[in-house]
């Protein structure tokens, strides 16, 4: 580790010591992780989806808190997910872009995870849902949820197959399980439940941690018949009402997970997060996304694009324990966040050579903002837009575009070009006052600009100095 991430790695973990006096055992929370897959910016009812009835979740929000600037790892599904449970860049752990179901791209076992973490603290944990941290699922040739740190996991290595309704394609603890009758996300809820269930009855004072990953409302969509005759009359086609309906069978599933919580009595000191990986598909990209309804309104782009459509999400904390209710929270805050913030509240602690990317977010739970050493950097080499290099830095948004043509890999074939790599044609934006993003200010603000670009300079050096290189083909 050299000079400058030594001390960006000391000021992190003084930020996290400082934020909030340390907590008891006792007062350790449970903690649930809901992870939605291309869900829009505005595609809930609290979010402002003009037709799209989210009722569960907006009481979810109602009794916590509703995040306005909350920001997924990366704008596609593979690398959020690797960044949410190490705490780092998805560079680092060298996934940069979604890995194709057989592709030899995954997260590593030297990779250290969240649930890894809080098992060693004394948690119970547990995986359900979309995996997608490895190209050969459920194989003994790359790590699987387990290695992880999950005491049981049930999933898949993509999407649902042949589509949300009666999937085929699940694992449970490395055994397939064939086919299944229902819709995923109800599937995926029944899974979690039941192992909650066991757990309880037979560990009841064990905290656990559950990562409860839908496939909803990726494509290929598909929804139950009620809630998309439901939806028909408002909708422009089948298609849009297939996909209104498959977000409200998303709010349905969460509000029977909140319920099985309550019915558990786990239901108070149990801190529940409700996000998305990326931005919403964009309709009809490639031929089966035909339902991709999705909106990110009011930002610019969608997903696999590095301005904020691509990453702000949607991003829902309940903690009655904890939380005060009815809070709207506007301080930016990152799924590279949770490893350092849960860590913090379970006890456990990362390595100390451990270079993280995220800080502890406590101090938003009282609407405070959060210690953040570092902005937020995000280098997406096969982004849609121009410029695949971005930034949130407090009140600021900054992209920058990079000389090289676009990769989905970074290998021992392409190291040299991307290392060599120059940002250019920077663009500024005051984030907080132009949302979408439509008023550059690197011509009129010349020192801001200055100031900016050479804090993304520094900053995407580190990483790139920091990002694992595969072996060629």
């Amino acid at each position: 580790m050299n000079c400058d991430e030594k001390l960006l790695l000391g000021i992190a973990l003084l930020s996290v010591c400082l934020s909030v006096p340390e907590l008891k055992a006792a007062d350790r929370p449970n903690i649930v992780v809901v992870l939605c897959d291309d869900l829009g910016y505005g595609d809930l009812e609290c979010y402002g989806h003009p037709q799209i009835k989210t009722p569960h979740l907006n009481q979810l929000a109602k009794e916590g808190i509703r995040f306005t600037n909350f920001y997924s790892a990366a704008p596609v599904c593979s690398p959020s997910r690797v960044g949410l449970l190490t705490g780092r860049s998805p560079n680092r752990a060298g996934v940069y872009d979604f890995i194709p179901g057989g592709r030899n791209i995954y997260m590593r076992s030297s990779e250290v995870t969240l649930p890894q973490l809080l098992k060693q603290a004394g948690y119970a944990t547990c995986m359900s849902g979309k995996w997608h941290c490895n190209g050969k699922f459920n194989s003994s040739e790359q790590p699987q949820p387990d290695s992880a740190g999950f005491d049981h996991w049930f999933g898949t290595q993509n999407n649902a197959s042949p589509s949300h309704e009666n999937p085929n394609n699940f694992a449970r603890n490395g055994e397939a399980v064939g086919p299944l009758t229902g819709f995923s996300c109800q599937l995926v809820v029944d899974e979690a439940v039941n192992w909650l269930k066991g757990q309880q009855e037979k560990a009841p004072q064990q905290p656990f941690f559950m990562y409860v990953a839908f496939h909803e409302p990726h494509e290929p969509v598909a929804s139950p018949n009620d809630l998309v005759e439901h939806y028909s009359p408002m909708a422009k086609n089948e298609d849009e009402a297939q996909y209104f309906a498959n977000v409200a069978n998303v709010d349905v599933a969460v509000g029977r997970l909140m319920a099985a919580l309550q019915d558990l009595n786990v239901d108070s000191n149990t801190f529940v997060v409700f996000t998305a990986d990326n931005g919403p598909e964009t309709l009809k990209r490639y031929s089966r996304a035909r339902r991709s309804f999705g909106r990110a309104t009011p930002l610019r782009g969608m997903k696999l694009w590095t301005t904020d459509a691509g990453f702000r999400v949607a991003g829902i904390m309940r903690w009655p324990e904890r939380i005060e209710a009815d809070q709207v929270v506007n301080h930016p805050v990152s799924s590279l966040d949770f490893l350092p913030t849960f860590c913090q509240l379970a006890g456990a602690t990362p390595p100390a050579d451990l270079v993280l990317d995220g800080t502890s977010f406590l101090p938003a739970l009282e609407n405070n903002a959060p210690l953040r050493p570092k902005p937020l950097l995000w280098i997406y080499y096969n982004a849609l837009n121009e410029r695949r290099v971005a930034m949130r830095d407090g009140d600021w948004k900054v992209l920058a575009k990079l000389n090289i043509g676009k990769f989905v890999n970074v290998s021992t074939d392409n190291e040299a070009e991307v290392k060599a790599a120059e940002l250019s044609d920077f663009q500024i934006f005051r984030i907080t006052d132009d949302i979408g993003e439509s008023k550059d200010l690197s011509s009129s603000m010349p020192e801001k600009l200055a100031e900016l670009t050479q804090r993304m300079k520094v900053h995407y050096r580190e990483l790139l100095s920091g990002s694992h290189i595969w072996d060629g083909d």
